[in-house]
């Protein structure tokens, strides 16, 4: 079956970030988003770090780090039609103040560490339907190419806001502790709550079917995931942009050994492992900026090639400056998706598209937490550079698939 291009592509305007910034309503979902994603990965640090000082364990400190993470593919499964049958100001500002309060209790009530992992896994839980509402309202209010650079900017904020808020939970840590710090993420996240409330317009749900309490959601939500699913063009498009983040999520999982078995001074991994998040950052800005809309579908199989091509090279055991230079060509990679936008879009059935986002974002974090988990398994037989090349290796099998049955 052969997908065609998003119909009138090639009349569509390019639009530029300016523009797309200038809706105010977009405007506040990406500054919150931006600081939401801050608080997070401050709270995620905090958390992790705070549980392996009381435990010693880097297991329960690993599952601390990934219990926000492979909870959110069960929540998007069991509950994502509520993102479609709620208002969405509502469930955005309530979802800030859920991770708000949860950070909250984490910094200020002495509980058991299964307790915490319990908590922060019933956040997870919840999240695909505030970031699919979040989705939803964004396809709503920005069309044609400036719903793909909304998109863009999104992927870029989360990129540098997560990286930023890594540091930042580092630095603050060592600074004022491990629940200060995370009374500041949970000050963040209910910041983002308040100006959702009162800045974001009072919005009705999008009409559809079901009854959003109970059991019924949930029958609906797995109901709605079927029907996404069993729908080959969506399905193909899900799984197009899963699989090569989860394979380079895959190599990066591996850099810290990488850089310790072959010796690069102490250090040298946190600046390897920020050269994919940079790279993602000039990637989008490059293509979402200077392409047009039909050269960016057009490149959707050259970037994923970009994206696994440089980590091959791993398996020839690069220096550190062959290194960063690889890292930040895979990164550039990431910008494949904004390819895929508008096609996605217009994919999906008219009802039920909260959920498809919430899913999108849900089965991408999933499988980005398990994408390491798959190739340091390899690692043992073929060395840590070996690996990161099997990695590499998956996302261009993955770019040759999606050439069998796409073509723009």
């Amino acid at each position: 079956m052969t997908t065609a291009s998003p119909p009138h592509a090639a009349s569509t305007p390019r639009t530029t970030y300016r523009q797309v910034l200038a809706e105010p309503r977009f405007r506040l979902l990406f500054l919150t988003r931006m600081l939401g994603v801050t608080a997070d990965s401050l709270r995620i640090t905090t958390f992790s770090a705070l549980v392996f000082a009381g435990t010693g364990s880097a297991l329960l400190s690993a599952l601390a780090f990934g219990a926000g993470f492979l909870p959110q593919l069960f929540g998007s499964l069991l509950l994502g039609s509520l993102a479609d049958r709620l208002p969405p100001r509502a469930l955005i500002a309530g979802g800030y103040l859920l991770e708000g309060v949860a950070a909250a209790l984490l910094a200020l009530v002495r509980m058991p560490i299964v307790a915490g992992l319990a908590l922060v896994s019933l956040v997870a839980l919840a999240t695909p339907v505030f970031s699919g509402a979040s989705g939803q309202l964004v396809a709503r209010w920005l069309k044609g190419d400036a719903y793909v650079l909304g998109r863009s900017l999104n992927n870029m904020a989360s990129g540098g806001a997560q990286l930023f808020g890594l540091t930042l939970g580092g630095a603050a840590v060592a600074a004022v502790g491990p629940h200060a710090a995370l009374v500041t993420g949970a000050a963040l996240h209910l910041l983002c709550a308040a100006a959702v409330r009162l800045r974001l317009p009072r919005l009705a749900p999008t009409p559809a079917e079901g009854d959003p309490s109970g059991g019924g959601a949930m029958r609906d939500s797995l109901r709605g995931a079927g029907a996404l699913l069993g729908h080959r063009s969506v399905r193909r498009l899900l799984f197009a942009q899963w699989l090569p983040s989860a394979f380079v999520a895959g190599a990066e999982g591996l850099i810290v050994a990488y850089s310790g078995s072959h010796g690069f001074p102490s250090g040298t991994y946190a600046v390897l492992m920020a050269c994919l998040p940079v790279g993602m950052l000039v990637g989008d800005l490059v293509v979402g900026r200077w392409l047009r809309p039909t050269t960016r579908e057009r490149m959707v199989v050259p970037l994923i090639v970009l994206m696994g091509l440089p980590l091959v090279g791993f398996a020839g055991d690069p220096g550190r400056p062959l290194s960063v230079v690889l890292l930040l060509l895979a990164g550039c990679g990431f910008a494949n998706g904004l390819g895929l936008q508008r096609e996605f879009l217009a994919a999906l059935p008219e009802q039920g598209q909260g959920q498809a986002f919430g899913l999108l974002g849900s089965g991408n974090m999933t499988l980005q937490g398990l994408g390491p988990v798959c190739v340091g398994a390899f690692a043992a037989v073929s060395g840590t550079g070996g690996a990161m090349a099997l990695a590499g290796l998956g996302a261009l099998l993955t770019a040759a698939w999606i050439l069998s049955w796409r073509r723009v």
